[in-house]
Parts: structure tokens; C-alpha cells; sequence
């Protein structure tokens, strides 16, 4: 035991990133392993993570639906479901470091529930405003999937951290992809209505499910909740790898919005002019990212962040430069989309599994502080993607795209804040 504390020790020294005093007060290794999640409750939270964050893009491809049942226009619609990525953004800041102080079957079980309340009114609201402010609030509760990566960071075994946070980005990803899929399938299924029910039933047996098999143990942060809220400002300027990782993080979901974001634009227009529904299948492409997390997590815990950082960029600054090519070859496209995604999923589950190891005893907080930035990244790419195929192009988006990639290859080569690979 003394052996597995010594290198537990010596590899957050190497990241420079942890107090080993601190560890040693706060997180006892035995409690740890004691408590560490089994791999049956690790896929039950990578399932839950994918329901929750699949909560703000159900009724994105089935806006003219809606739109027609309330007799508005499409883009007041559009403005209501904007509200989604807001609530996100507050949820990140304010929900996610509820776990480093209550227990996570609590918190979970609470937020699911809630999600399962607030998905049921949305499904009966008859006006945009009360739509857009419903969600809003679906949007916060969708920060569950962060929730749940972080106490996967927090709770697993030591040795098998990165391969759980994998996991459990996994289903995040899963929720990315599979929340317009199956919106769309279902929304032409049962209607709009029935679709937003079906996802509060669905929340509300994920709210009882995890009440039984999340961990029970009270979060351990020394600071109180509001606390704990006025310091996240501060831990950009308190701890170089969460300000280095969170950068570099958003740079790469800057990458990832714009080409999605500009692939829409460029798709919708001559001489393609797909249907919403042929554009919607390109997202098909995104499952392959979604299998990089799990293998990624793995080889985090065997070579070491740095190493699965930087093939995964390398991978998907390849992938974006070939893919401005080839817009009117779609099985190619595909192919450069799959590998894309790819290899972003890949440095995300890598460089996530860094924050989470500055303080494993109470990562939460860190974890919000790098999503709330990474979001940031995100917004600004799909802003940017859309508008650089209006003014300049595909070409030039995916150029931008393999640009912002490479620029996050270039931060973390200059970075010290990842040791070395695992011996």
C-alpha cells in the first residue's frame, strides 16, 4: 500500500498540480478504493450521462414542428430553444460542484428528477417564451453528464480513473449525437409533445435508479457551496494545468462547432441543398467518436495524457484539412468526420482526466471551471463556422478548424503542467 500511495504521490507531483499534503489529510487511499465505483455503476453513469446531456437537442430537428402547433415562427423558436445552451452554462457553473458537497446519489437523483418535472411542463407549454424558459431550465439539468464525470474522477480506482472518465465521456457523446437522432425519429414517430414525455419518463427512472446505486459517501470539499461558487474564478490563476488544459480544451471545441455548425451551413445550400433529415445523418459519422473516448481512456491510463493528447489532435487536424476537399465525396466525408470527432473525443477524455487529478478528493469544482471555459470555445466555433461558410466557404472553414487544432497542439508541447507517461 505504501508503494501504491508513493507513485499515486509522485505522478501528481509530476503533474504539478496536487498538495500531496492535502491528499494525505483529504483523501485517505484506502477510503478511496473502498468506495471505488464498480464497473456495472460506471455504465450505468456513462447511460445517465448520455439521457442527461441529450436533454438540450431533442427539439432541434423538430423546430418547424413545433413552431407550427404553436402558430409562431420558426425563429421564435429558435430563440426559445437557445435558451438551452444558457441553462447549460449556469448549470456548469452553478450545479456541477453540488457533488463535492453532497452525496452524488442525492444530487443525481435530485437532478434527474427535476429533469424529468421540467421535461413533462415543456412537453405541454403552448407559448415560445415559456418554452424558451423551460429550456432553460432542462438546459442546467443537462449539466449532469459534468456531474457525473466528475464523480467518476473522484470515485474510481486510481489505476482504471481515465478508463472510467472514458466511459463516462462516452455517454456524453452518445448524448451529443443520439439527442438529435432520436429526437427526430421520435418527434416523426408520436409528435413533439410525446417525444419531450417519453424523455421525463425516462429521467424520472435514471432519478430512481441512481438514488440505489450511486455512491452514498457526503461530499469532502473543506469550503461551503457558496464558497466554493466565489473561488472558481480564482482557480484559473491558482493552478496553471487547469488554466493551460482548460485553453487548450476550448481551442479544439472551437474546431469541433465550427465544422459541424459550418458542415450544416455548407450542406443546406447549392449545389447540395440536402434535406434536414440527410444532413442530420452525417451525424452518424460522430458514433466513431464516441467508441475513441472508451479506448482513450484506457490508453490515458497506460501512456499518459500528453501521448493520447497529441495523437488525437494530429488525427483531427488530418482529418479537418482533408475533409475541405472532399465536401462532394460524402462516403470520404464521413470518413474524415468519423476520424474528426475521433480524435477530439480522444484529447478531451485526456486532458479531462488532468483537471480531474488536481484535487481528486474534490474535482468538481475544477471540472466546472474547465467545461464552463471548453463551453465558451464551443459557442464562439459555432458562431464562427456557420458565418466563415457564408463569407469564405468550406474550404476555408475547415482550414480555420485544422488551425485552432494546431494551435492546441502547440500549447501543450509548450506545456509543463502533463509529466510524463506512466512507467
Amino acid at each position: 500500500m505504501a508503494a501504491t500511495v508513493a507513485s499515486f504521490s509522485r505522478r501528481n507531483r509530476e503533474l504539478g498540480v496536487l498538495n500531496v499534503g492535502a491528499m494525505e489529510t483529504d483523501l485517505i487511499p484506502e477510503a478511496r478504493l473502498s468506495t471505488a465505483l464498480r464497473t456495472s455503476v460506471v455504465w450505468f453513469m456513462a447511460l445517465a450521462a448520455a439521457l442527461g446531456t441529450a436533454g438540450i437537442y431533442p427539439l432541434q430537428p423538430a423546430i418547424a414542428e413545433v413552431a407550427d402547433s404553436m402558430h409562431t415562427s420558426i425563429a421564435a423558436v429558435g430563440m426559445a430553444l437557445a435558451c438551452g445552451p444558457i441553462g447549460y452554462v449556469v448549470g456548469l457553473a452553478l450545479l456541477v460542484p453540488l457533488v463535492d458537497q453532497f452525496a452524488p446519489r442525492i444530487v443525481l437523483s435530485a437532478q434527474f428528477g427535476a429533469l424529468a418535472v421540467t421535461s413533462a411542463v415543456s412537453a405541454v407549454v403552448g407559448s415560445p417564451w415559456l418554452l424558451g424558459f423551460v429550456v432553460g431550465l432542462v438546459g442546467a439539468g443537462s449539466s449532469a453528464g459534468a456531474q457525473l464525470s466528475s464523480i467518476a474522477g473522484r470515485f474510481a480506482h486510481p489505476s482504471r480513473q481515465a478508463t472510467a472518465l472514458g466511459i463516462v465521456t462516452a455517454g456524453i457523446s452518445a448524448g451529443i449525437i443520439a439527442g438529435r437522432i432520436v429526437g427526430g425519429w421520435l418527434t416523426e414517430l408520436i409528435g413533439w409533445r410525446a417525444m419531450l414525455a417519453t424523455f421525463a419518463v425516462a429521467c424520472a427512472v435514471i432519478a430512481a435508479i441512481a438514488r440505489f446505486v450511486l455512491p452514498a459517501t457526503r461530499g469532502s470539499a473543506a469550503d461551503g457551496y457558496l464558497a466554493t461558487l466565489r473561488e472558481i474564478p480564482a482557480l484559473y490563476k491558482r493552478f496553471p494545468a487547469l488554466r493551460s488544459a482548460a485553453g487548450r480544451g476550448a481551442l479544439w471545441f472551437f474546431a469541433f462547432c465550427a465544422v459541424w455548425a459550418g458542415l450544416t451551413v455548407a450542406l443546406s445550400q447549392p449545389p447540395y441543398s440536402y434535406s434536414a433529415e440527410r444532413i442530420g445523418m452525417y451525424a452518424v459519422a460522430g458514433l466513431l467518436g464516441v467508441a475513441a473516448t472508451r479506448i482513450a481512456g484506457t490508453w490515458t491510463d497506460r501512456v499518459g495524457a500528453r501521448r493520447v493528447i497529441l495523437i488525437g489532435l494530429g488525427l483531427s487536424a488530418a482529418a479537418a484539412a482533408a475533409s475541405s476537399a472532399f465536401l462532394e465525396h460524402p462516403v470520404v466525408t464521413l470518413v474524415c468526420l468519423g476520424l474528426f470527432d475521433a480524435g477530439l473525443f480522444a484529447a478531451q477524455v485526456a486532458n479531462q482526466s488532468v483537471v480531474l487529478a488536481i484535487d481528486p478528493a474534490a474535482p468538481a469544482r475544477f471540472n466546472s471551471a474547465y467545461m464552463i471555459v471548453y463551453f465558451i470555445g464551443g459557442s464562439a466555433g459555432t458562431a464562427a463556422g456557420a458565418a466563415a461558410v457564408g463569407w469564405f466557404g468550406w474550404p476555408a472553414t475547415a482550414a480555420l478548424a485544422a488551425a485552432a487544432i494546431a494551435a492546441a497542439m502547440a500549447s501543450l508541447r509548450s506545456s509543463r503542467d502533463i509529466g510524463p507517461s506512466p512507467r
